[in-house]
């Protein structure tokens, strides 16, 4: 790995480059008709009135597969729900991407628990916010506030936490928004599962490389302690183990000085 001072995701774009679209395809045309004013109303109301159906070629983890009418409707199954049918849109990732002039990508962080992650993910959303780029943060603790509350912490629950975390996230791409994960995510084939959502290049994993005396010396939540108590079971790092990314995008170290975490390097 190479130190240097800052990391910038690529991410910004223009409406003649920048985009991953993969093979070309036509774009379904759609035609707009301009009402007359309502009463007291100060702006004209746009209606939907024709949408063109076109074959078009959609490309999913490096398989295509065409999309036209008349295979749009095939049955298909997938997981444990049997006769479902993908709906195309005419307006997919390429236009939404034009329309906020940024590409959709996922920016996943991970690192045992009190490394600074949701830190790091706040800080990192200011900064794009303020360069005008729309994001959202997925963090750990949050999910499990609504999305993933019925998810213990038992292997297998971590397991689906987080390929729903994942899941949520490829939505967030496809609309072409920044999604910023921050979750500790343990397990190496969990967080490969997740980058096999997306296309090459649209998942970058951020390593927060903080040793676990560190983390234990913060211990922010308190968690530390009562795992060492006896009254966590299966916490990471105490008596569940976390594995380290092997080949991380991003690579971040971090040293406690005055009950702060102190950037000390990143690496790419």
């Amino acid at each position: 790995m190479v130190p240097i001072n800052t990391v910038r995701p690529s991410i910004s774009c223009s409406s003649s480059s920048g985009f991953d679209t993969g093979p070309s395809a036509p774009v379904p045309k759609v035609g707009f008709v301009k009402l007359p004013r309502s009463n007291g109303g100060n702006h004209a109301r746009l209606s939907l009135v024709q949408a063109t159906e076109e074959s078009t070629v959609a490309t999913t983890n490096g398989r295509v597969a065409a999309v036209s009418g008349e295979n749009a409707h095939q049955m298909a199954t997938n997981g444990k729900a049997g006769n479902i049918v993908w709906h195309k849109s005419s307006v997919d990732k390429v236009h939404r991407q034009e329309l906020l002039q940024q590409k959709g990508c996922v920016i996943w962080i991970t690192g045992l628990s009190g490394s600074g992650k949701s830190t790091l993910a706040c800080a990192l959303c200011h900064a794009l916010y303020s360069k005008g780029k729309l994001t959202y943060i997925l963090d750990g603790d949050n999910v499990r506030h609504g999305l993933n509350r019925d998810l213990t912490f038992k292997a297998e629950d971590r397991a689906e936490n987080i390929r729903r975390i994942g899941e949520v996230a490829k939505l967030f791409v496809d609309a072409g928004v920044i999604c910023i994960v921050s979750v500790i995510s343990p397990y190496r084939r969990d967080r490969d599962a997740c980058r096999a959502l997306v296309l090459d290049g649209d998942f970058i994993e951020v390593f927060m490389d903080v040793p676990i005396e560190i983390c234990e010396a913060r211990d922010p939540k308190g968690l530390y302690k009562l795992a060492r108590a006896g009254k966590i079971k299966g916490f990471t790092g105490i008596d569940d183990p976390y594995e380290p990314p092997l080949n991380c995008e991003v690579c971040v170290l971090l040293e406690y000085h005055s009950y702060k975490l102190v950037l000390v390097q990143i690496c790419i």
